[in-house]
């Protein structure tokens, strides 16, 4: 088995064998498409599922989503954090969105070949979407105190997940500053309480619970 993926299994025993077969497929397909267009930089992809696919399945040991929950994934690149959630919570919406219209051909091609049903993906800037949801979710595309005006009235007032309806960003380094900077209230969650790999020693997963709901 591909090594990649018995890694994910270590962390993710109760993966059913659907998930692991698309879990192990995801490396080829992307393999694929980066030697066509770079949607992952070359010296990430020996890294693939280190870097991409456990980093963003970091956010699920903050957040197990419940089913139905509606999740927006903004500058989602080539699917990240948002395809590997989407195998690991087949029963949540999740919709990637992408300024960048081949990235999205990307993503859209991989929920395909996967048959993720739960994904949708979409060229559009966030500041352009009408829908609410649960959850907003990214991995660090921009500073927070930019990110926070993007997403503004888009998270959903009712809460039925373990945790208020929120933000969940991935980040690497120092986040204090960064985050102190918008005044809103935040938990830091270290990725390497969860992941043993010398990758995860600065990763972070900050969840900020909306607070203006109206």
């Amino acid at each position: 088995m591909n090594p990649g993926v018995e890694l994910i299994q270590a962390y993710f025993p109760e993966l059913s064998e659907k998930q692991v077969e698309q879990f192990s497929r995801l490396g080829e397909i992307y393999s694929d498409w980066n030697s066509k267009i770079n949607v992952i930089s070359r010296k990430d992809m020996d890294q693939f599922y280190v870097r991409h696919v456990l980093h963003s399945l970091g956010i699920s040991k903050v957040m197990a989503f419940q089913p139905g929950t509606k999740v927006l994934d903004i500058g989602t690149g080539g699917g990240f954090p948002g395809i590997p959630l989407a195998i690991l919570f087949p029963d949540t919406h999740f919709h990637l969105v992408d300024s960048i219209g081949k990235k999205i051909s990307v993503v859209k091609d991989v929920a395909k070949q996967l048959k993720l049903s739960n994904v949708e993906a979409q060229q559009t800037r966030a500041e352009q979407l009408v829908r609410k949801y649960d959850f907003v979710v990214s991995r660090a595309v921009t500073r927070m105190i930019n990110f926070y005006p993007w997403v503004k009235n888009k998270i959903r007032k009712e809460d039925f997940n373990e945790y208020p309806n929120g933000i969940l960003y991935l980040k690497g380094g120092d986040v204090d500053e960064e985050l102190e900077e918008l005044g809103k209230s935040y938990v830091v969650y270290h990725l390497e309480d969860y992941f043993k790999e010398d990758f995860f020693e600065t990763k972070k997963v900050v969840y900020m619970p909306w607070e203006d709901k109206r």
